[in-house]
C-alpha cells in the first residue's frame, strides 16, 4: 500500500489547514475500505505522536487529547483518501505529518503497517 500525504504548509496561529492522504496499491482482494487510517506527526526534536485514526467506514474516529476539538479526520473511500481538518492552528501544532494504514479495525497508536511519506506544516506565531 502506498501512502502519499500533501496540504501541508505555513499558517499563521488560528488558522487552518486541510491534508490529504490517497493511497493506492492495495493487495489482491482488498480495498481503501478495507484499512483503518491514521495521522501522527513528529516535530524537531520529539518523537512521533499519534494524532487521530479513523476505522474503516469513518463511523469512528479517536484524537489524541492536544489536537481535540479542534481536528477533525474523515475519509472518502470512493476516492481512496483520508483528510485531517486543522483548525485554530497553535505553533505547537508545527511538525511534519505522516498518514498510516493498517488492516486492523481501528488503531490508536504507532503499530501501522503502511506509513506514508510527511508533509510540512508550519504555525507561525
Amino acid at each position: 500500500v502506498q501512502l502519499q500525504a500533501s496540504g501541508g504548509g505555513l499558517v499563521q496561529a488560528g488558522g487552518s489547514l486541510r491534508l490529504s492522504c490517497a493511497a493506492s496499491g492495495f493487495p489482491s482482494g482488498f480495498s481503501f475500505s478495507s484499512y483503518s487510517m491514521g495521522w501522527f506527526r513528529q516535530a524537531p526534536g520529539k518523537e512521533r505522536e499519534f494524532v487521530a485514526a479513523i476505522d474503516w467506514s469513518g463511523g469512528y474516529t479517536y484524537y489524541a487529547d492536544s489536537v481535540k476539538g479542534r481536528f477533525t479526520i474523515s475519509r472518502e473511500n470512493g476516492k481512496n483518501t483520508v483528510y485531517l481538518q486543522m483548525n485554530s492552528l497553535k505553533p505547537e501544532d508545527t511538525a511534519v505529518y505522516y498518514c498510516a494504514a493498517d488492516r486492523r479495525l481501528l488503531v490508536v497508536d504507532g503499530t501501522y503497517d503502511y506509513w506514508g511519506q510527511g508533509t510540512q506544516v508550519t504555525v507561525s506565531s
